[in-house]
């Protein structure tokens, strides 16, 4: 007789998991239904004979690279919140969003987080050993969800967050595909311009022996740097990336490079308020999930992105462990102060002398403006800093909207105005001799 292995719920909705003997799966499922129970899975068990040996039985998994994306994690929070709206156990809820996601990193970390619960683990015990899916941010919301006992509810808050976070960094995004655009086409158009045509301009002119103007001689020069060294014009970017990158490896190499990144003329104001906007939020939800202050300063930090703000927020837990509230710390040490790397990269990336001296004007400016140093204060008097922290980052949401907006309409007849000028320089440079040549043959 044939044995199966079937899972249920019963009349609370709580999930059985059991094995029975019976002649067929009918009679198997005709059985459980008696016992009060609904099946919901139902499988033959394999004989000891075939499994001996063999072990758990695994699916086969791909190999995946990184983390989950946050669109896919975005979605899934906002599923498994509506599922746990309507009353479905978490096992079968991840089960059932599990079996919808496509092989990648979400789908092989909530089959791992199943296992994890079955084995008696809570919710949050078995996410946290999936952190590329799950990070501490998420977890600990979840953790702070089971305590209290509101699950449902800390679900919603946080697809809601991810949600917000979300759309503001695709209409970050979504800013900035323009302008990366025009400058890749208009760099493309310009090399081979560059390196095809100028170089055939310069073989006439040195036919007929013409005398060239400057202008000509500047753009024959350029043409002729660009047909040599033509690997440059890609490495150069390149390489400037990968010296950035080997930079913030190091310490104090990140905490210059983060401090530049805010101050750039332009886009440092946009980076700011993205940051603040991003941890207020962050914290707020941690806040008003229940989670420790201090965890959720920790958490608010790590998920910064920036050394000056990493720097701010660990300042403000010492202070909270001493006693003191958060708005006085984080006034007191929402500046930056000189760094010699930052310096550096003023002086490299900004005009010489002339950035190395915009930076001695800038890097004392506070990246914590009163009005929010001010709502955090009134939060904490009240009772109400979640709220107070939900409004400051409502508010630099829509600044960093109209922000990037206003920049990606100042960027546009910006880059039409370089294009057509190089564009004109180049067309003037190679008809002036032109027209000369031809006056001297009519």
């Amino acid at each position: 007789m044939p044995t199966f292995q079937f899972e249920a719920m019963d009349s609370t909705g709580a999930e059985i998991k059991d094995v029975i003997d019976a002649p067929s799966e009918e009679d198997a499922q005709a059985t459980i239904r008696q016992m009060g129970y609904f099946v919901t899975k139902i499988t033959v068990k394999k004989s000891r004979k075939k499994s001996e040996g063999a072990g758990p039985a695994k699916k086969k998994r791909g190999f995946v690279f990184g983390s989950v994306k946050s669109r896919e994690l975005t979605a899934f929070t906002r599923q498994l919140s509506i599922l746990q709206d309507a009353g479905l156990p978490i096992l079968r809820s991840l089960r059932i969003l599990a079996g919808q996601a496509k092989p990648g990193r979400l789908k092989y970390s909530l089959e791992d987080t199943c296992e994890s619960i079955e084995a008696g683990d809570t919710l949050s015990e078995a996410m946290a050993k999936s952190p590329k899916c799950f990070n501490r941010l998420y977890v600990n919301m979840i953790k702070a969800g089971e305590a209290g006992g509101a699950l449902e509810v800390i679900l919603q808050r946080l697809a809601e967050f991810q949600e917000r976070a979300e759309s503001l960094k695709r209409k970050v995004k979504g800013a900035m595909i323009y302008p990366i655009v025009v400058i890749t086409v208009a760099v493309g158009i310009l090399t081979f311009i560059m390196i095809k045509i100028v170089p055939e301009f310069e073989k006439i002119f040195i036919e007929f022996d013409l005398e060239l103007p400057a202008m000509t001689l500047m753009l024959v020069s350029l043409s002729n740097w660009c047909v040599t060294y033509w690997y440059l014009i890609p490495g150069i970017p390149v390489s400037v990336w990968l010296m950035i990158k080997l930079i913030r490896k190091f310490k104090h190499g990140r905490i210059g490079w983060d401090q530049f990144i805010l101050k750039v003329p332009i886009f440092g104001q946009l980076v700011e308020k993205n940051i603040l906007a991003r941890t207020t939020r962050t914290l707020g939800t941690l806040v008003s999930s229940g989670v420790p202050i201090l965890e959720a300063l920790n958490i608010t930090r790590d998920t910064s992105g920036n050394a000056v703000f990493e720097r701010m927020y660990s300042k403000v837990g010492e202070a909270i462990r001493e006693g003191e509230s958060i708005a006085k710390p984080m006034k007191e040490n929402s500046t930056p102060g000189f760094h010699p790397m930052a310096a550096f990269f003023w002086f490299c990336f900004i005009g010489g002398p002339i950035g190395l001296l915009l930076y001695l004007l800038k890097f004392n400016k506070r990246v914590v403006d009163d009005i929010v140093v001010n709502m955090v204060d009134v939060g904490e008097e009240t009772g109400e800093l979640d709220t107070m922290l939900y409004k400051v980052a409502d508010t630099y949401d829509e600044e960093v909207a109209v922000l990037t907006e206003s920049l990606t309409k100042l960027m546009e007849p910006l880059l039409i105005i370089f294009l057509g000028g190089a564009v004109g320089f180049i067309v003037i440079a190679l008809f002036i001799p032109l027209v000369k040549l031809i006056e001297g043959l009519s």
